[in-house]
């Protein structure tokens, strides 16, 4: 398991990264869509898509389902929604504005979650 700091860390940074714009903004790639977390200075890969990482090193992997860890792009398959919805799942049926909110809700959510078990880990110390 990752170090939990590091996984807070990167998922703040991500809900920076949302909120100030950055999958809007002008596409990295102009013959495609941005991509969440894919086309975010939070993926591994983001510096250099040359020399690429493996995804299980990604520290948004705990947050895959066991059974999807070894698709091409493992963080399409996070459950977002209390009902399961993923980042696939929006890009299959919803628009760019529900797959952003639902994003922001489980970042806030998770980064919530995290700190509250680092509060707990500080007073049982």
């Amino acid at each position: 398991m990752q170090d939990k700091r590091n996984v807070l860390h990167i998922l703040m940074a991500e809900l920076a990264f949302l909120e100030r714009g950055g999958y809007r903004r002008v596409p990295r790639y102009p013959w495609r869509p941005n991509f969440i977390f894919e086309d975010s200075p939070t993926c591994i890969n983001f510096a250099d898509r040359s020399r690429q990482q493996p995804c299980t090193d990604c520290p948004l992997i705990e947050f895959v389902p066991e059974n999807r860890r070894s698709t091409q792009f493992p963080c399409r398959h996070i459950p977002l929604t209390q009902g399961g919805e993923t980042v696939n799942s929006f890009y299959e049926w919803g628009t760019e504005e529900e797959l952003e909110n639902a994003l922001r809700e489980w970042l806030l959510e998770t980064i919530k979650e995290l700190e509250r078990g680092k509060r707990a880990q500080v007073r049982a110390a």
